[in-house]
């Protein structure tokens, strides 16, 4: 007897998932993922809002940046949702009009939920540093976490940590202090 070789999963594969669940095709395989819970949605959703006003859209910030929330990234034969991304204006000066986008963000943003923090930590940060994202953060509204992580020499290096309350400045968004505890409010 034979065996077969593993199926390479396809955007048709992608396609044919039902609408509640998010898709993505991480080194080959097809992953689905329930949508996310409220208090992933509501950290995702505040951090969005948080950056994206000063670095993307009202002006009263350094601008700069176009952020956006879960935009599908075709990354090579990978394709990704992350919770956030963004990329800075000088590679990036007018949004295309697409469904996808085929540029590696300067930094991506993924809100762990226990069902994908371990694809988050290991597949997905592997994607993101072959294809050179350079700012990753990890935010987990579980445990109240949030981490920082930048690309140096095509390794990751880890920034800094915070948690709970904590007032942060971190890299690429350091012009702004960012109140932690906002992410974690209901």
């Amino acid at each position: 007897m034979t065996a077969r070789a593993p199926h390479k999963a396809t955007y048709t594969d992608l396609v044919a998932l039902p609408d509640h669940v998010v898709g993505e095709i991480l080194a080959g395989e097809l992953h689905a993922s329930p949508r996310p819970s409220s208090r992933h949605a509501r950290a995702a959703s505040v951090l969005g809002h948080r950056v994206g006003g000063p670095f993307d859209y009202d002006g009263d910030g350094p601008g700069g940046w176009l952020i956006l929330y879960e935009p599908e990234l075709h990354l090579g034969p990978d394709v990704l949702v992350p919770d956030l991304a963004g990329w800075r204006r000088e590679r990036m000066p007018e949004m295309p009009d697409t469904p996808a986008f085929e540029q590696a963000p300067d930094w991506a943003c993924e809100v762990l939920s226990p069902s994908t923090a371990s694809i988050d930590r290991t597949v997905k940060m592997e994607i993101f540093r072959r294809e050179g994202v350079r700012h990753v953060w990890l935010v987990d509204p579980d445990t109240k976490l949030v981490e920082v992580f930048r690309l140096d020499d095509e390794r990751w290096v880890r920034m800094g940590g915070w948690s709970g309350d904590a007032k942060v400045r971190a890299e690429p968004f350091d012009a702004i202090e960012l109140d932690l505890a906002s992410l974690w409010s209901r």
